[in-house]
């Protein structure tokens, strides 16, 4: 049984970590998580300032590391709809406590930001 290091270089596991750490892709995941599944407006809608092209990229990736399912349905126009896998929905409750962190703890970041930014101003 291979081990998988994501401090390895050349992991596959970096590579899924790069996955699905991404803005969009942690969005759509939870936006799946919450409402189920979902047709590609009512995602692009939810997701404020997604673009087209970038939210058919992320579902595409996400469909292709077994996360997300993609169901065309054969009408006129095409219905599609995404959901996620088994697999998909064991990254719930992760993204689940990563979203609440940053909802908790978001003030000090911004706190943290400006001081950051005030410091490093007055030694330019």
């Amino acid at each position: 049984m291979p081990s998988f290091d994501p401090y390895e270089r050349g992991c596959p596991s970096r590579d899924l970590l790069d996955q699905i750490g991404s803005k969009w892709a942690v969005l759509v995941l939870g936006e799946l998580g919450r409402n189920g599944t979902s047709r590609f407006g009512h995602l692009r809608q939810a997701l404020a300032g997604v673009s087209e092209k970038m939210l058919t990229q992320t579902l595409r990736t996400l469909e292709r590391d077994g996360l997300v399912s993609r169901t065309v349905y054969p009408e006129v126009p095409p219905h599609v709809e995404y959901e996620l896998t088994a697999l998909g929905q064991t990254l719930r409750e992760p993204l689940k406590a990563l979203t609440e962190w940053s909802v908790l703890h978001i003030e000090e970041v911004i706190a943290a930001r400006e001081e950051y930014d005030d410091r490093t101003e007055r030694t330019r």
